[in-house]
């Protein structure tokens, strides 16, 4: 019995030790955390019909496209249950510009989408090294230096209303020990935006996009 004791013995710190990481990886209540990473906003194909007939003569209705923008994004967030947490999405001002029809006029503007999610975590409070979530919650856009421009060099005054909607998100933290998860996030934002051309209503910009996040995670 003897020799078999070292066996015995390691396999019991092994365990013990296995037991002790696991449970201070366990995700719940009281953990803070902030994610960091590089975030695409990719906005719908279609973005919607502008009036400009007020502009440009009647009938001149064009469709809008805005092209994506990749930008530097964190989030703050804090777990108040062991499946059920915030989460606070901010980021840099992304840039995006956009062409009315076919080349009839372009232009670009900056916008901060902050996003404040209700967070679902079904495998809180267990010691899994990959901690799956998906939330819901709001979005609020605000929009500024607009420009837009027509095709002969023409430059218009622009405006875009800021923006209120809804928001989902789906995310995974991958552990990778107490403090440190690699993370990869989803949102998809309801962002409709009223423009103004030279002061004259000229209909909505939808541009409903996807924001696609990947980096690091650090809870405390």
């Amino acid at each position: 019995m003897r020799k078999h004791l070292p066996t015995l013995l390691a396999a019991g710190l092994a365990a013990a030790a296995f037991t002790t990481s696991t449970q201070a990886l366990a995700y719940g209540a009281g953990d803070f955390f902030t994610r960091l990473g590089v975030a695409k906003v990719a906005p719908k194909s279609d973005n919607g019909n502008l009036d400009l007939s007020p502009l440009l003569g009647d009938g001149v209705i064009v469709g809008t496209n805005v092209d994506d923008d990749t930008r530097f994004a964190f989030t703050l967030g804090y777990r108040f249950h062991d499946k059920i947490g915030v989460e606070l999405l901010a980021a840099e001002q992304f840039k995006h510009s956009f062409t009315l029809g076919d080349g009839a006029a372009s232009g670009s503007t900056k916008h901060l989408p902050p996003t404040l999610t209700v967070q679902y975590y079904p495998l809180g409070g267990t010691a899994a090294s990959v901690q799956p979530y998906v939330g819901v919650g709001v979005n609020y856009t605000r929009f500024s230096d607009e420009e837009v421009s027509l095709a002969n060099g023409t430059a218009l005054n622009l405006e875009l209303d800021d923006s209120w909607g809804a928001a989902g998100q789906v995310g995974v933290d991958l552990l990778i020990n107490d403090n440190w998860a690699l993370n990869a996030a989803a949102w998809y934002l309801d962002i409709d935006t009223d423009a103004k051309v030279e002061g004259v209503g000229v209909g909505k910009v939808e541009i409903d996009p996807w924001v696609v996040m990947g980096g690091i995670s650090y809870r405390f």
